[in-house]
């Protein structure tokens, strides 16, 4: 970028002093003075929201400390289905009725992987990305071992992620399911759901798209997309806190058709009836399996509601604006020192976070972790600056990626 255009581009305080949602900063923890300047990792974890402070502590005294075992009838054995459908109006395009929160992602992947394989005799093929995350991977590998299956991997450009003619030539009358990332964890590619469903649906499988990287930062239309299954996680964009459940969506279409094969107590028929053998519950709670966590569901009910509040078009608005700065900066300041911008430059195939390469991003990375600069590393060499539109200003971005500009140079 030429010196014209680094004067016309805005000044980061101007992009603060003009931001609509900048007020909505507010609304979260930020750490003591001196202990964090820039905080660039809100893909991985999102920050805490102080109103889940009052809420936790409201929680233990009130709904556990003076309701006790009451709480079960009360309210908490719908909590799983009722934090789903809240999740689903807000942030996924689902109607009542398809999500339900609980276990963790890789338990929820495990589960409608499982089950659509299992629901589909002859078809014995999975197919997924290499360059997905591991743990999706993992999962489809165990459950290849288990059924027998054959996993059909797409060769795709991981800076370019998957598009619909990457499954030209892998989709048949065997595929059983084809299991994708909405947004890549690496590059922040946003694929094209409506279309990659829609020709996953004309082969006969059944379409299961990881939206941990796209819930809370990217509108989605899963009901209006046709899509089958979907997972995500709830500690990134949605601000559960670490380790906070997972949600599972089964479109109506397929509830009665799947059956999960993790069978306990709460996806039954009648969970206190005591049966000698196990008969599913209907609809989305067959797809339950045991206690749900419901203490750990209390924090991401509070950031589901803030973004409500602002909408998810405005959420995604401040994304883009964010990512787009965010890689203006990086051409400016890291591009010259020879490191290279993964992420797409089209803002209609990026997600809210952006990856740079460096060889020496890794150190780097944990020389800013030292200094109070927290952006992420993904090995072998990618930089991640993730960037939580609600929590995030630009000025931390300007001061993120100047202090990875200055721990590169010292390093060179």
């Amino acid at each position: 970028m030429n010196s014209a255009q680094q004067t016309q581009r805005p000044t980061s305080a101007e992009l603060d002093a003009a931001d609509p949602l900048a007020g909505q900063r507010e609304a979260f923890y930020s750490p003591a003075e001196g202990q964090l300047t820039a905080y660039l990792d809100g893909n991985s974890l999102g920050r805490p929201l102080k109103a889940t402070s009052a809420k936790l502590a409201s929680f233990v005294e009130d709904a556990w400390g003076s309701r006790l075992i009451r709480g079960w009838d009360e309210q908490w054995m719908d909590e799983p289905t009722t934090v789903g459908d809240r999740i689903g109006a807000v942030t996924l395009g689902a109607a009542a009725g398809q999500v339900t929160v609980g276990d963790s992602t890789s338990v929820m992947l495990y589960k409608l992987i499982r089950a659509a394989v299992d629901a589909q005799p002859g078809r014995d093929e999975i197919v997924v990305d290499r360059d997905n995350f591991p743990t999706d991977r993992f999962i489809i590998e165990g459950i290849a071992a288990e059924k027998g299956a054959t996993i059909k991997w797409v060769a795709s450009n991981p800076a370019s992620g998957v598009r619909t003619t990457d499954l030209e030539g892998l989709l048949s009358e065997r595929t059983a399911v084809v299991v994708l990332s909405h947004v890549a964890y690496r590059s922040g590619f946003l694929a094209d759901a409506a279309a990659i469903t829609a020709r996953v649906k004309e082969s006969g499988a059944l379409m299961l798209w990881d939206v941990c990287h796209s819930v809370g930062s990217v509108p989605l239309e899963l009901d209006a997309w046709g899509v089958d299954l979907a997972v995500g996680c709830t500690y990134k964009y949605l601000n559960g806190g670490p380790g906070s459940p997972a949600f599972a969506y089964v479109n109506a279409s397929q509830q009665d058709r799947l059956q999960q094969p993790i069978w306990g107590w709460m996806g039954a028929d009648n969970p206190f009836g005591m049966t000698e053998s196990y008969t599913p519950a209907t609809g989305i709670r067959s797809f339950i399996t045991g206690t749900p966590p419901v203490l750990a569901m209390q924090p991401l009910k509070d950031m589901v509601e803030l973004i409500a509040s602002v909408g998810m078009d405005a959420v995604r608005e401040k994304s883009i604006k964010l990512t787009d700065y965010a890689a203006a900066l990086a051409e400016d300041m890291l591009v010259p020192l020879g490191a290279e911008i993964v992420s797409p430059r089209n803002t209609a195939e990026r997600g809210s976070h952006i990856t740079v390469d460096h060889p020496l991003f890794g150190d780097v990375t944990r020389t800013l972790w030292d200094r109070g600069i927290i952006p992420d590393f993904r090995p072998p060499h990618g930089l991640r600056i993730g960037l939580s539109p609600l929590s995030t200003s630009y000025a931390e971005v300007e001061l993120g990626v100047t202090a990875i500009r200055d721990a590169l140079a010292e390093l060179l």
